[in-house]
C-alpha cells in the first residue's frame, strides 16, 4: 500500500474493502458512479448495513456505537467507502448532531436521540442560513422566547438541504438579542411535525428540489429541546462546522471519479482518436491528479495530528474543506469535457434527467446537472473566504 501505512492499518484496509464488496447494493453503487441522485431508501439502506456492523458511527463514543478506531483507521474507512462509490453516510446525522449531542447532550437527548439516529431511524435537517445570514451566521434572526416549559420560535431557514426528508431539526435560534450576536445563541431540537413548521421546496437550475425554505411561525419547542446551555449555541455550532469541512474533502470521493473519467476517455473520440490520447486533456487530468494527491498528504497529515492530540482543533481543516471543494468541482469539470454536447441534449421539463434525443450515452445524462449542483460545494461548511480568514488567523497569525 502507499503513503507508508502500517501492516495493521493495511490489513484493516482489506477487511473494510471485504465488507463493502460483499454487502454494497449494485444499484446504489451505479447510481453513484453515474453522478445519478440517490432516492431516501439508498441512504437509509446503507446507513442501517453498516449500523448493523457497528460501523455507522465510527467517531463516536463507543457507548453511543462508535468503534474506538484510531484517526489514521476512520480515515481508511472514509476513503474505501467514497472509493467503492457507496452511498454518503447522512452527514447532518453522523458528523452534525451526533458528536453534538454526545458531547454536551442530557442523558436522555442521547438516549432518546444517538441509536434512532445512529440508524437513520431519525433523519436529520440543518437550521443554520437565513436570508442575509449565511457566510454571517452569526447574525440569524430567528428567535426563540422561553415560555414556560417551551421555547416559542419564530423565523425562517433556506436552502436547508433535504428537509423534506427530515423527521427533526437542529437550529439555531437567537435567545438574547441584547447580548453580543455570537453570545446570544442557542441550539435548539426542533420536530419538524410541530405546528407552524412549513417547509417549502426550492427548485434547482437542474429541475431537481433538495433544498428548501423552512418557516417558523411560533412553533413550540420544549425547552428539554435546548441542547447544552442557553446562549452557548454559536460555540457547540463552530464544533460541528469543523466536523462537516473535514468531510467536505472527500478525497475518496474525487479519486474515483478520476478513475470513471480515464474509462469514459478511453471510449470517447476526438479527432478520430480516443479522447484519452489528447495531450492537453492529459495534462489537465494530470494536473488534477497530482493536486489531489497532495490534498490527500494533507488530510493523512491531519489524521496524524488528531491521533496525537485528539481534543485539539485543527485549522488545517480549512485547507482541506477549500482545495477539497475546489478539486472536486475541477474533476466533475473535467467530466464534462469528455461528455461534450452530449451533456445538454433536449430535457423533458415534466422529468428532469430523462431526455428526448436517443443518441445521448445514458451515462452523459446527470453529467450537467452535476456541473451545476457541485458550484455550491465551496459553500458549505462556509465559504471559502471564511475558510481563508481562518488560516489566516489561526495558521499564519496574521
Amino acid at each position: 500500500m502507499d503513503l507508508g501505512f502500517t501492516a495493521e492499518e493495511n490489513a484493516f484496509r482489506e477487511e473494510v474493502r471485504a465488507f463493502i464488496r460483499s454487502m454494497l447494493p449494485a444499484e446504489s453503487r451505479r447510481k453513484v458512479i453515474e453522478e445519478r441522485p440517490l432516492s431516501k431508501a439508498d441512504v437509509v439502506n446503507w446507513q442501517r448495513i453498516l449500523n448493523a456492523k457497528g460501523w455507522a458511527v465510527p467517531h463516536w463514543p463507543a457507548e453511543w456505537g462508535g468503534t474506538d478506531w484510531t484517526p489514521i483507521q476512520r480515515y481508511i474507512f472514509e476513503e474505501e467507502l467514497q472509493r467503492a462509490a457507496a452511498p454518503p453516510l447522512l452527514s447532518f446525522n453522523v458528523r452534525m448532531i451526533g458528536p453534538v449531542l454526545a458531547a454536551v447532550g442530557s442523558d436522555e437527548q442521547k438516549k432518546r436521540f444517538l441509536p434512532a439516529t445512529a440508524n437513520l431511524d431519525i433523519w436529520w435537517c440543518q437550521g443554520f442560513t437565513e436570508p442575509g445570514s449565511g457566510s454571517d451566521l452569526a447574525s440569524l434572526n430567528t428567535r426563540a422566547v422561553r415560555s414556560g416549559d417551551h421555547y416559542v420560535v419564530s423565523g425562517q431557514k433556506i436552502w436547508t438541504t433535504s428537509a423534506q426528508h427530515a423527521d427533526w431539526m437542529f437550529a439555531l435560534v437567537r435567545t438574547d438579542p441584547a447580548a453580543r450576536k455570537q453570545d446570544g445563541i442557542s441550539f435548539l431540537l426542533i420536530d419538524m411535525k410541530s405546528s407552524g413548521v412549513i417547509v417549502r421546496p426550492i427548485t434547482l437550475i437542474d429541475g431537481s428540489q433538495v433544498v428548501n425554505e423552512v418557516f417558523l411561525d411560533d412553533v413550540r419547542v420544549p425547552v428539554q429541546n435546548l441542547v447544552g446551555e442557553e446562549n452557548r449555541g454559536w460555540t457547540y455550532a463552530k464544533s460541528l462546522m469543523g466536523n462537516e469541512r473535514t468531510g467536505i474533502a472527500r478525497v475518496g470521493v474525487s479519486k474515483g471519479r478520476l478513475r470513471h473519467i480515464r474509462e469514459l476517455a478511453a471510449t470517447v473520440l476526438k479527432g478520430g482518436r480516443p479522447l484519452i490520447e489528447d495531450r492537453g486533456f492529459r495534462t489537465r487530468l494530470a494536473a488534477i491528479e497530482v493536486e489531489l494527491k497532495a490534498l490527500e498528504v494533507t488530510q493523512l497529515r491531519v489524521a496524524a495530528a488528531a491521533q496525537r492530540d485528539p481534543e485539539k482543533p485543527n485549522p488545517a481543516s480549512s485547507i482541506l474543506k477549500i482545495r477539497g471543494s475546489e478539486i472536486q468541482q475541477q474533476t466533475i469539470a473535467l467530466l464534462l469535457e469528455v461528455a461534450g454536447p452530449h451533456a445538454y441534449p433536449d430535457m423533458d421539463e415534466n422529468e428532469p434527467g430523462k431526455h428526448h434525443a436517443p443518441a445521448v450515452p445514458a451515462w452523459a445524462a446527470p453529467i450537467a446537472p452535476t456541473y451545476f449542483g457541485a458550484r455550491k460545494i465551496s459553500i458549505y461548511g462556509g465559504t471559502s473566504e471564511i475558510q481563508k480568514n481562518i488560516i489566516a488567523k489561526a495558521i499564519l497569525g496574521l
